[in-house]
């Protein structure tokens, strides 16, 4: 499956923003999805994601309560609601597909779909 990312902005803290990631390809709905963001000089963690049906999420600490993830697969897209947005959450984010089943703790391990990254900058 091919993933394009969208959506990220330069927005102030205290903002929101939206990012989607369309998939083309494959059956979308064969596959888990999930966000991960690279902060400058950091390593690809985890923020979120969600299961093919779309009815488990999983989010980590740090995105709990702020963001949502959610998917369309009508659409073929799976999206990134980030609210009360903080500068910490700079970075480039990249969506990714996981055939099959999500396994927690989730990480980049199993997603062997990568969209090309879409640049977020919270400013303070």
């Amino acid at each position: 499956v091919q993933l394009v990312d969208s959506g990220g902005v330069l927005v102030q803290a205290g903002g929101a923003l939206r990012l989607s990631c369309a998939a083309s390809g494959r059956t979308f709905s064969y596959y888990g999805m999930g966000w991960f963001p690279q902060a400058p000089a950091q390593e690809r963690e985890f923020v979120a994601a969600i299961s093919r049906g779309g009815g488990t999420t999983y989010y980590a600490d740090s995105a709990k309560g702020r963001f949502t993830i959610s998917r369309d697969n009508a659409k073929n897209t799976v999206y990134l609601q980030m609210n009360s947005l903080k500068a910490e959450d700079t970075a480039v984010y990249y969506c990714a597909a996981r055939l099959r089943g999500l396994e927690v703790p989730i990480t980049e391990a199993g997603f062997g779909s990568w969209g090309q990254g879409t640049q977020v900058t919270v400013s303070s």
